[in-house]
C-alpha cells in the first residue's frame, strides 16, 4: 500500500489534472473531439483514446525509469538525439495555446456567472498559478493530486444530477443519434496532443521503480483519464445537440439541467482545475529549465525566478487567450497533434521500445560476467 500513491495515484492525478483544464474542465475538448461525432460515435473515440493513452504512458515511464531523464529535455535527448529541439518547439507552442485556453475559460465564466471583466477574472486565475509555482515541485504535485481527487467526486455528482432529470431517458438519446464518420481520428487526435504533455510531467514518476509499475501505471492513468470524458459525453445525450455550439458546454449543461448549489461547487472547482492546469504546464518548464541552469541532482532555482519564469508565460498565454476558447481548441490542437506523432508517439513506442530492451539486455550482461570470470 506503501506503494500505491508515489506509483500510481500521483502520476494518474498530475497528467490528469493537466488535461482536466482546458477539456475536462470546460467540456469543450469533448465536444470538439467526441460529441460531435454522434453519441455512439464519441464513445468508439473514447475507447481508443484510453488505448493509445495506456500504451504510450506505459512505454514512456518506462524508457524513463530505464534512462533516468524526468525532465523532457534529457528525455527527448535520449530517445530522438539531436532532433530534440523538435519537441521543444512543438511543446512551446502547445504550451503556449493550452495556456491560452485556461485563461479564455477563466475569462468566460467569471464574465457570464459573475459579470466579472474577463481580462480581471483571466489575470486573477493566472496570478493564482504564479503563486502556487513560486512554492515549488513538491507543492504542485500535493495540491494537483488532491484538487484531481475532488474533481473526480464534482464530476460524478453532476454526472448523476443531468442523467436524473425528469423525462429524460439515456439509450432512447443514444438510439436516435448515429455514429458520424470521423470518430477514429477524433479518438486519435484527442490521445496525440494530450500526450505530448507526458514528457513534461515526468517529475511525478520518479517513484516507479520496475518495469512491472511504469507498465501498470500507464495503464491505470490511460484508464482513469478517459473516465471523465465518459461522464461527460454521456450527459452530453441531454442537451444534444444544441450543446455541441456552446463555448463552455459544462457550464451551459449546468445551468440548464442541475441546481444552483452544485453550479456554484462546479464553478468554483472549475477555477482550481484551470489553475492546476496551468500549475503543472508551468512547473513542466522550469523543470526543463532547471536542467541547463542547475545541472547537479537536487538542485533547483529559487522562488524569485520561478515566479518570474511562471509571469513570463502566463503572460503570452494570456494574450492568446483573447482570442478566444472556441477558435483555440478547434484550430490549434488539431494542427499539432501530427508534429507530436512524429517525434514523440511514434518513436516512443518504436525506437523506444527497443532502446529499452537493448538496456535491460546490456544491464543482464554486466550483472552475469562476475559469475562468468
Amino acid at each position: 500500500m506503501k506503494r500505491l500513491m508515489p506509483v500510481y495515484v500521483v502520476p494518474a492525478a498530475v497528467f490528469i489534472s493537466v488535461v482536466m483544464g482546458g477539456g475536462y474542465g470546460t467540456g469543450r475538448e469533448v465536444v470538439e473531439f467526441f460529441t460531435r461525432y454522434g453519441l455512439l460515435g464519441g464513445l468508439f473515440g473514447i475507447g481508443v483514446s484510453a488505448c493509445l493513452f495506456s500504451l504510450v504512458l506505459a512505454c514512456t515511464y518506462e524508457f524513463a525509469r530505464v534512462f533516468q531523464v524526468y525532465d523532457y529535455r534529457s528525455f527527448f535527448g535520449k530517445l530522438i538525439g539531436p532532433f530534440w529541439i523538435c519537441f521543444e518547439i512543438l511543446y512551446l507552442l502547445l504550451f503556449l495555446l493550452v495556456l491560452g485556453v485556461v485563461g479564455s475559460a477563466a475569462s468566460t465564466l467569471l464574465e457570464q456567472e459573475f459579470g466579472i471583466s474577463g481580462v480581471f477574472g483571466m489575470g486573477a486565475v493566472l496570478g493564482l498559478v504564479i503563486v502556487l509555482v513560486y512554492f515549488g515541485r513538491q507543492a504542485v504535485e500535493k495540491v494537483l493530486t488532491w484538487w484531481s481527487i475532488g474533481m473526480y467526486g464534482v464530476f460524478i455528482a453532476y454526472f448523476v444530477a443531468v442523467i436524473s432529470n425528469d423525462g429524460v431517458i439515456l439509450s432512447k438519446a443514444f438510439s436516435a443519434s448515429g455514429v458520424e464518420p470521423g470518430w477514429l481520428q477524433g479518438g486519435v487526435l484527442y490521445a496525440m496532443y494530450n500526450l505530448a504533455i507526458a514528457p513534461v510531467l515526468l517529475f511525478s514518476t520518479r517513484a516507479i521503480a520496475s518495469r512491472k509499475e511504469a507498465a501498470m501505471s500507464g495503464l491505470v492513468t490511460g484508464v482513469v483519464v478517459m473516465i471523465p470524458a465518459t461522464l461527460f459525453h454521456l450527459s452530453y445525450a441531454v442537451g444534444y445537440p444544441e450543446v455541441l455550439d456552446k463555448p463552455v458546454p459544462n457550464y451551459w449543461m449546468m445551468s440548464e439541467y442541475t441546481n444552483p448549489l452544485l453550479l456554484a461547487v462546479f464553478l468554483l472547482a472549475l477555477l482550481g482545475t484551470l489553475v492546476e492546469t496551468g500549475a503543472g504546464l508551468v512547473q513542466g518548464l522550469i523543470e526543463r529549465i532547471e536542467v541547463v541552469l542547475k545541472p547537479n541532482e537536487g538542485e533547483s532555482l529559487g522562488h524569485f525566478p520561478r515566479a518570474m519564469i511562471a509571469i513570463f508565460a502566463l503572460g503570452v498565454g494570456g494574450l492568446l487567450g483573447t482570442f478566444g476558447i472556441v477558435s483555440l481548441v478547434a484550430s490549434g490542437y488539431s494542427a499539432l497533434s501530427v508534429g507530436f506523432a512524429m517525434v514523440y508517439i511514434i518513436p516512443i513506442c518504436t525506437l523506444g521500445i527497443v532502446k529499452i530492451v537493448k538496456s535491460s539486455g546490456i544491464t543482464q550482461s554486466l550483472e552475469a560476467s562476475p559469475e562468468r570470470g
